[in-house]
């Protein structure tokens, strides 16, 4: 969406969890991609059109409902060997920094904490626009992108392959598309 009055977007916001994906993509046996969802998150969003510096972004990932497509390896993530989801049944996203880069475009860097080590993350954003929907609410979209090096926060487990390399990628792309309403 071109010309928007980003003033007029000011507010708080609540993330529409059944309207947005928070998803990944990992190389497999070196040879594939594996791709999956988180299904349960929340979060909220602080848009300030006039200076958007000042923006802020809140989110709290279920790491239980890690989605792959395929049972027992969703069950293999949740276990002892990645996530840990009885110990860390959260992964969460606290925005420390917003920039607007120009046309549609922003950035946001924050803490990404999984399995309790909380590192930098910083996520390219494209602003798709802000509408009413048929229910009067007002919302707003962003579709982002990160890649993370998932040995940074202590997901290390991995097997050989015969053929040399390794099962599973240590880079991983994030992508999210977020729809948010705002707050009455």
């Amino acid at each position: 969406m071109t010309n928007t009055d980003l003033t007029a977007l000011t507010g708080d916001y609540t993330i529409d969890a059944s309207h947005s994906t928070i998803g990944f993509t990992v190389r497999h046996a070196m040879v594939t991609n594996v791709k999956g969802k988180f299904n349960e998150f929340s979060g909220s969003l602080h848009l300030d059109g006039g200076d958007p510096s000042a923006s802020t972004a809140s989110i709290d990932v279920k790491m239980d409902s890690i989605d792959t497509g395929s049972a027992d390896r969703d069950g293999h993530l949740k276990s002892a060997d990645f996530f840990k989801i009885e110990e860390f049944p959260t992964m969460t996203f606290r925005s420390t920094k917003a920039e607007a880069l120009g046309d549609e475009d922003y950035r946001i860097t924050g803490d990404l904490t999984i399995l309790g080590t909380t590192k930098s993350l910083t996520i390219d954003l494209e602003f798709n626009g802000a509408a009413k929907d048929p229910f009067g609410n007002e919302r707003v979209g962003f579709e982002g992108k990160a890649e993370i090096k998932r040995s940074e926060w202590g997901l290390t487990w991995n097997a050989a392959l015969e053929t040399g390399g390794v099962l599973i990628s240590d880079k991983i792309k994030l992508s999210f598309d977020i729809s948010a309403i705002k707050n009455a």
